[in-house]
């Protein structure tokens, strides 16, 4: 099978797609809509991979763009003749493919395009719709997911949910967690921008770190909070109780899971979120934002906690819970770790989308 797997950039989860496929035995494209400021992954392309060079992928792309990458898309796939589209976001890549007429498409939906995108106007809305009734297999992470494209007119048979995954064997828990005297260190992975919440994590910090020396804060990343969050930090007086490692590699970032006693995320939306699965794969408990797409994965008292979204206090009250409940948080890494081996296996469910595909094939 001739396959373009057709995606906005090149980040960690494409990466993630396009190493499995390389192994299938397929003959496999790469096509890179636009390059979004910094470099989101590290490691290369595989070498089994064909990336093609095109219109897009060298600069960010806009509206402006549209008739030009549709025009030169429309040239790509006459020279490939793939089989099958793999495509997404659902209102950039996947629409692109729409528009050029060509079946069968997978369109793959990254979660924010359904969950903010689609609702961003009615131009916005228009597009989802579009782009599913032209999609003959949607692929999305979580259940979440698959009920909104439900509303947005994709039929619930031609839907493959599964969720993205880790690498188990990468992420997995320390042989023996090392102990930092009497230090209790919360860990945040998210980017430092509003939709993640992280300013909810610094306000219920400061208000926690009052109550407990003990406590510590590692975040990783940078964004666009940078400066906000640093000035909440500094005026309650915890700056020195907050660690900022920067921009940490795939290969560095189990340790940090670790080494860390409780991983911490305040977003306020997402699907399946990747870092909470790393954390339960390396047997961390997690305290989360009850959203739906973390519900799927955290039932309270067992893997870990929830709090309201956006509630600074809640968040703190639970900080300084789960120090009190530290006896337990080796009994809840290991019912995360186990969670996260049923469900979040990438090897086992990579298996969900070749079912997707010969779905689409199927249906032509």
């Amino acid at each position: 099978m001739r396959l373009i797997y057709f995606s906005r950039d090149y980040t960690t989860h494409d990466h993630r797609f396009l190493s499995a496929l390389a192994k299938t035995g397929h003959k496999i494209y790469f096509l890179r809509l636009e390059r979004r400021g910094h470099q989101l992954e590290e490691r290369p392309i595989p070498p089994e991979i064909e990336q093609v060079p095109w219109s897009g992928g060298q600069t960010p792309a806009g509206l402006r763009n549209g008739l030009r990458l549709l025009q030169d898309l429309k040239r790509v796939i006459a020279e490939i003749q793939p089989d099958l589209i793999q495509a997404g976001p659902i209102q950039r890549s996947a629409f692109l493919v729409a528009l050029s007429g060509f079946r069968p498409l997978v369109g793959a939906s990254w979660g924010y395009d359904l969950l903010h995108d689609a609702k961003r106007n009615a131009l916005w809305g228009w597009v989802t719709r579009y782009t599913l009734k032209r999609s003959a297999v949607l692929v999305g992470d979580c259940n979440t997911i698959r009920q909104i494209a439900i509303s947005y007119g994709m039929p619930d048979e031609r839907i493959i949910t599964f969720p993205w995954g880790v690498d188990i064997k990468q992420f997995s828990p320390a042989l023996e967690k090392q102990i930092d005297g009497d230090t209790f260190t919360l860990l945040s992975t998210r980017g430092w921008e509003q939709v993640y919440g992280v300013d909810i994590i610094a306000r219920a910090f400061v208000q926690a770190a009052r109550e407990r020396s003990e406590l510590h804060l590692t975040m990783l990343g940078n964004g666009s909070q940078a400066a906000k969050l640093r000035r909440l930090f500094q005026k309650g007086g915890v700056s020195e109780r907050v660690s900022f490692p920067g921009q940490v590699g795939q290969s560095d970032l189990p340790r940090y899971y670790q080494h860390a006693d409780l991983y911490v995320t305040a977003s306020h939306s997402d699907g399946t979120s990747i870092s909470l699965l790393e954390a339960m794969a390396c047997g961390r408990p997690v305290l989360v934002s009850d959203i739906p797409g973390n519900r799927e994965w955290v039932t309270p008292g067992v893997q870990g906690w929830l709090f309201p979204d956006g509630d600074v206090d809640a968040m703190a009250c639970a900080i300084l819970h789960a120090y009190d409940e530290r006896a337990r948080l080796s009994e809840m890494g290991l019912a995360a770790r186990q969670f996260a081996e049923q469900r979040a296996n990438w090897e086992k469910n990579f298996q969900e989308l070749l079912k997707a595909y010969e779905l689409a094939l199927q249906a032509g």
